[in-house]
């Protein structure tokens, strides 16, 4: 009776080896490029890997929990990290802060301008935390600016990419619908956020001026994103004000054989009652990668 007792309870704790992610969960500092970034791991470590990068002033915590864990119960290896000037990783104040204003009008005058560090920059310190895990390929899923990032390790690090999934994403192309003013507003009244609280939600407001400076720097990427020769999924809102739909669509257009899923009821946001169904057109489409 005791050994069958035992073998029970050793089954039981096989179905739980990985407790679920949580947000809070403890992260790791490496040295990538100069620069430390936090990073975390959930799921089993022989899986399929997925590495998830977040948008314009989100560290990690803003996937939220039920994508994640929904990937793992899928199967699935998930790496987030918080991107630099976010989170756990290193703020880098010590590179000054853009005027914000003055950079928007260098741009709209089609002038150079300098930048503390750029797109490729921040795709590098994602591939640095593969290389530190010793992972050759992953499955890269970026959100907005995440998205964008995202997109460049797949037209610069190609040999790196299992796939791509660009959420809510853009090319910069600047045929593209703007943002509404109600979304340029809450930017320009970014600095003045209560920074504990946001935090406490995984914004970093101070991120914004570096961060927004390295977008606009990269500009008009539609050259680049036409070269992606990865299998890629395009996944956008209908209700998206910052990011129009017509940015993901041409996201899709631009890169051969893409597939594109817009949803309704999502803006630039993750709703709870959309998540599902996106999360399911996720491993779908990587379960036909793997084939």
């Amino acid at each position: 009776m005791k050994k069958i007792l035992l073998v029970f309870l050793l089954w039981i704790g096989s179905l739980n080896i990985y407790p679920q992610y949580n947000v809070d969960q403890p992260m790791s500092l490496i040295e990538v490029n100069g620069v430390s970034i936090a990073y975390t791991t959930t799921g089993e470590q022989e899986n399929t890997p997925v590495l998830m990068i977040m948008g314009l002033m989100g560290s990690h915590k803003v996937w939220g929990e039920d994508i994640v864990n929904g990937l793992v119960d899928a199967g699935y290896r998930v790496i987030l990290f918080d991107n630099r000037d976010t989170g756990e990783s290193e703020n880098l104040d010590r590179l000054g802060k853009p005027n914000l204003y003055w950079k928007f009008a260098m741009n709209s005058l089609g002038i150079d301008f300098s930048a503390p560090y750029t797109l490729s920059d921040m795709a590098l310190d994602g591939l640095g935390i593969l290389d530190h895990l010793g992972v050759e390929e992953a499955h890269i899923v970026g959100a907005s600016m995440g998205g964008m990032i995202a997109q460049t390790l797949a037209y610069e690090h190609p040999e790196r990419v299992k796939s791509l999934v660009s959420i809510m994403s853009t090319t910069g192309a600047p045929h593209l619908s703007q943002m509404s003013r109600r979304n340029e507003q809450n930017f320009r009244n970014a600095g003045e956020m209560d920074r504990e609280r946001v935090h406490a939600y995984g914004f970093f407001p101070e991120a914004m001026p570096r961060q927004m400076t390295a977008i606009m720097k990269a500009g008009d990427r539609s050259e680049q994103v036409s070269s992606i020769n990865v299998s890629t999924l395009v996944q956008h809102g209908v209700n998206d004000t910052l990011l129009p739909p017509d940015h993901g669509e041409h996201t899709a257009e631009l890169i051969s054989g893409s597939e594109l899923k817009i949803y309704e009821n999502m803006g630039h946001n993750l709703p709870p009652s959309v998540l599902p169904v996106l999360l399911e057109d996720m491993v779908t489409f990587f379960k036909k990668v793997e084939r």
